[in-house]
């Protein structure tokens, strides 16, 4: 088997020293036979905390190496154009692969039906019932609407570089669901969702409330069109939320 790395991480962070380290302890304990020669982006944008040191900690179980990051979106195209391998796997710094497995088998679904995009199921841990039950529709929805149009979240998001390039990447104007917009993009033969799911804690409800945030996954739903309603402020960042845009 060759060792050559056919994969690369990117995960955009912002004072994410709690979360951090639990992502990528899940990410050490993967299967995945090539993890030794894999690179793993974090792009920081500009955190206070310590974020930074916490990721250089990992140096020695993980090929991980820091570049500047920014919104979301900046963060993750910074990453894929330092990358040199087929696939891309973008990460939200909040969540754990919830099995060991994920990882390979991710890749090797993606070899295997030749797909362009590729993602999983998002379960909430420590949160609410509510909270566990409007991610579970989220997984539902998910999985009808691959068969017609298909979406995925930048929790986990593992693209072919080749058709990440030929799309333009994430848009960097986009406010807010710019890996939405991306997916959406990606053909229902050429997209799957492979089990096993990564875990992520309840705070965007805790931020923005469970009406609002239902609301906007609609709202979202319903301007799949409306590119412009993306590029308008619908208040997805304030103060509280880790990637909010710095004014100066």
């Amino acid at each position: 088997m060759s060792t050559n790395p056919e994969l690369t991480i990117i995960i955009p962070a912002k004072n994410e020293s709690r979360n951090l380290p639990r992502l990528l302890n899940s990410l050490t304990r993967q299967d995945y036979p090539l993890l030794p020669s894999t690179k793993v982006f974090v792009a920081d944008a500009n955190s206070t905390d310590d974020t930074v040191a916490i990721a250089n900690s990992y140096k020695g179980k993980l090929d991980i190496e820091i570049i500047p990051g920014g919104l979301p979106a900046v963060g993750r195209n910074a990453g894929a154009a330092r990358a040199k391998t087929e696939f891309l796997l973008f990460m939200d710094a909040d969540i754990v692969l919830k099995r060991r497995t994920l990882l390979r088998r991710a890749v090797q679904t993606m070899k295997r039906r030749r797909l362009n995009c590729l993602t999983t199921n998002v379960w909430c841990t420590g949160g609410t019932l509510l909270d566990q039950a409007l991610y579970a529709g989220n997984n539902a929805i998910q999985y009808f609407a691959s068969w017609t149009k298909p979406f995925a979240t930048g929790m986990f998001m593992l693209f072919r570089k080749s058709k990440f390039d030929e799309l333009g990447g994430f848009n960097e104007h986009a406010l807010f669901a710019e890996d939405y917009l991306l997916s959406k993009q990606v053909s229902p033969l050429r997209f799957g969702i492979v089990h096993g799911g990564v875990l992520t804690s309840n705070r965007r409800f805790k931020k923005m409330g469970h009406f609002k945030m239902v609301r906007m996954f609609f709202r979202t739903a319903f301007n799949t069109w409306n590119e412009n309603y993306f590029l308008k402020d619908q208040q997805y960042w304030d103060k509280e939320e880790p990637h909010k845009p710095t004014v100066h």
